[in-house]
């Protein structure tokens, strides 16, 4: 049976990014969109687009391409995405699948849900880039990609734009918990994901906000997109099976 797939990138990238795991869903017999967000386009002034405006993006893209019984992925900023575009389309959503995702509840940004060192960089960084936040290589290398040898690490990052910092900072609206939203929902875990420290982790930490879900792990960093899309496409596979 086909699927469909729409998968949210996360912040810095673009659905280019996300077209290596696609193509293997694709391989398995199933259709996948890889839209590109609002505020991570060419030429999208990072200093005014705020999550709002991210998330209408996908709204947008789903109901502008007619698309129903959409298994709709978010990957770690996508995930607060995808749970703002759940509030307005249920309808259309047979599943949401969140890969190494923030969960938020009614009231929470992405900065409720990091520690504070990441905070304090990410102001500092959109302060001086007219509010857009960028990651410093050490960072990517070893905290976002620490699956790859340095040559993928590098072309990796050369992939990545400027990020709308607004987009951390703002505050989701939900009226109702995830827990509480009638569609199905699964989680997918990367193991060895150290963007945020693992007495911090993103399982069970944020996956709990959810209430009922499926659970699919497998190896590998938070840019497994990158480091082994044939694991990653197989477990958003599993994730997102009826």
């Amino acid at each position: 049976m086909s699927d469909l797939y729409v998968l949210v990138h996360g912040a810095w990238h673009t659905g280019h990014e996300l077209e290596p795991v696609a193509e293997f869903i694709r391989k398995a017999g199933h259709q996948v969109h890889c839209p590109t967000l609002a505020g991570n386009r060419t030429g999208d002034d990072r200093s005014t687009i705020g999550l709002k405006d991210a998330i209408q993006s996908v709204v947008d893209y789903i109901v502008g391409h007619q698309l129903t019984g959409v298994r709709l992925v978010g990957h770690s900023y996508g995930g607060i995405v995808i749970s703002g575009v759940a509030e307005q389309i249920p309808d259309r959503l047979a599943r949401l699948v969140y890969v190494n995702a923030f969960v938020p509840l009614d009231g929470e940004s992405l900065n409720d849900m990091v520690p504070p060192h990441y905070v304090e960089l990410f102001d500092s960084v959109a302060a001086a880039n007219n509010g857009a936040v960028t990651l410093p290589f050490p960072i990517w290398r070893e905290a976002f990609i620490n699956d790859a040898d340095l040559a993928l690490a590098q072309s990796a990052y050369a992939a990545l734009n400027p990020h709308p910092y607004r987009t951390f900072t703002d505050k989701i609206s939900l009226t109702q918990p995830l827990a509480a939203l009638g569609i199905g929902k699964s989680y997918v875990n990367c193991r060895q994901d150290i963007a945020l420290p693992h007495s911090a982790p993103w399982h069970p930490r944020l996956s709990e906000k959810l209430g009922l879900f499926r659970l699919v792990e497998c190896d590998g960093s938070r840019e497994t997109w990158f480091t082994n899309p044939a694991v990653l496409a197989q477990s958003i596979i599993q994730a997102g099976r009826d």
